[in-house]
């Protein structure tokens, strides 16, 4: 494509709300996936799809940027570039979305509750806020990591790390810093930076272009072209678990069950049965030849056996979810777990703990446990046939997928299982393509 020619690109927007995150993902005309999206979901579903939508469009424009230099400046020079652009912009999001968290938890010391220490406290919240302002730029400089990347948690990790030591230093209750902080971050994740993206994303390129050195190899031609090209929002679909909150109307809402469906056969198109296992519920999905549902299962009376029970065990042994993947892959001898019932897991999970057993042994049984539900489920929607898609989530813990492997090779033999990187885009992405046939392309 001649990007100085093209200065106009229809896409059709899809957007996947689930209980514990949003995905968005835009399709173009040719049904290539040009920009993907996640946000955390929040108590205003709204907020949580424009957050995800917008950050589609980013994504899109690095896509676009992407395509343009490359071949001009060879994928290494392109590549070396859009990192350096990344890292601007997202430095440039986080000192905004800062800078409004410090003017709405000052704004909370005007309540009277906070009358009597206001000049103090006002003080201290400024020096925390100074002191991640100055570290900012370590936190998006080259090689650092940051898990997750979702403001609010990077944001409040720096910001409780440095309140406990300038609250001991002014002789400040700590509890007060962090309830202002509780009170304003909900409104601040509720805002999203806001202003002209292109305009943010030309400071950032010319940021980026210093930072890389001698830029003259990259075409900055190509860098203004792929930045002004218009993205039009040709029709948007919406979908998942918060799909009934959506502010669409019912002509632009499709079922999780069709999105899936679909989304899973558009990566893997000869996939028969998909399985997903997401924060909410757990679906078993039979589709034919063109991704058309023929029939399904899904849990829908609570959420054992979920992204969110895997939440609350890790929870309940004080360890981030990401965790516990790694810790059950070191089991040789998984527990028997009797229930996937969130009620009672944490009783059994402390009375096993109690007897000795091994955290990994534990952590290994209840992934196998949820994977025998998550197979039941899969079996009543018309069991496993050849090739079969595991998307959701829960399709990125290897302890779950293990598990997996073994019980579909135990019961069905040797299927082709698909699970894609992008997998926990696979509802969004059907969506989309629901948007792009509404719309006629």
């Amino acid at each position: 494509m001649d990007f100085r020619e093209s200065w106009h690109m229809k896409t059709f927007i899809g957007i996947d709300l689930g209980s514990t995150t949003a995905k968005a993902v835009l399709l173009d005309e040719n049904r290539t996936v040009i920009g993907r999206g996640i946000t955390n979901s929040r108590s205003n579903y709204g907020t949580a799809a424009r957050v995800a939508a917008g950050e589609a469009r980013i994504d899109a424009r690095f896509t676009l940027l992407r395509r343009s230099l490359a071949p001009a400046a060879g994928e290494a020079g392109a590549a070396g570039f859009l990192a350096a652009l990344e890292r601007a912009f997202r430095l440039e999001q986080f000192l905004e979305q800062l800078a409004d968290l410090e003017e709405t938890c000052l704004g909370q010391l005007k309540s009277e509750r906070f009358a009597a220490t206001a000049g103090a406290l006002s003080e201290v919240l400024k020096a925390v806020f100074q002191r991640v302002r100055e570290e900012a730029p370590e936190l998006y400089a080259p090689g650092a990591r940051r898990k997750p990347d979702f403001f609010r948690d990077i944001a409040g990790s720096r910001f409780h790390a440095h309140s406990e030591i300038a609250a001991k230093e002014a002789g400040v209750a700590l509890d007060t810093l962090l309830d202002a902080y509780d009170k304003s971050i909900v409104e601040v994740e509720n805002r999203p930076p806001s202003g002209d993206l292109s305009a943010k994303l030309k400071r950032a390129a010319a940021r980026a272009a210093e930072s890389e050195g001698d830029a003259s190899h990259l075409p900055q031609d190509r860098i203004e072209d792929a930045l002004g090209i218009e993205l039009e929002e040709t029709y948007l679909v919406g979908t998942g678990y918060g799909r009934a909150t959506l502010p669409f109307s019912k002509e632009h809402i499709r079922s999780e069950i069709l999105c899936h469906g679909l989304g899973a056969h558009m990566m893997y198109p000869r996939t028969r049965t998909v399985l997903d296992i997401g924060g909410q519920d757990t679906k078993g999905i039979q589709v034919d030849g063109n991704g058309i549902v023929e029939n399904f299962q899904m849990n829908d009376r609570c959420a054992a056996g979920c992204g969110r029970y895997l939440g609350y065990i890790a929870d309940e042994m004080n360890m981030g979810l990401h965790e516990l993947g790694p810790l059950a892959m070191k089991s040789n001898r998984p527990a028997r777990i009797n229930s996937t019932c969130t009620v009672f897991a944490g009783a059994e999970l402390r009375d096993r703990l109690s007897l000795g057993e091994k955290r990994e042994d534990i952590l290994a049984g209840l992934h196998r446990a949820i994977i025998l539900r998550a197979i039941s489920i899969v079996s009543r929607s018309g069991g496993v046939t050849n090739e079969f898609t595991f998307t959701g989530g829960v399709a990125k813990n290897d302890a779950a997928v293990r598990e997996l492997r073994k019980l579909v090779e135990e019961n069905y033999g040797g299927v082709t299982i698909n699970i894609d990187p992008d997998s926990i885009y696979t509802g969004a992405l059907g969506a989309a393509e629901f948007a792009r046939r509404a719309a006629g392309a």
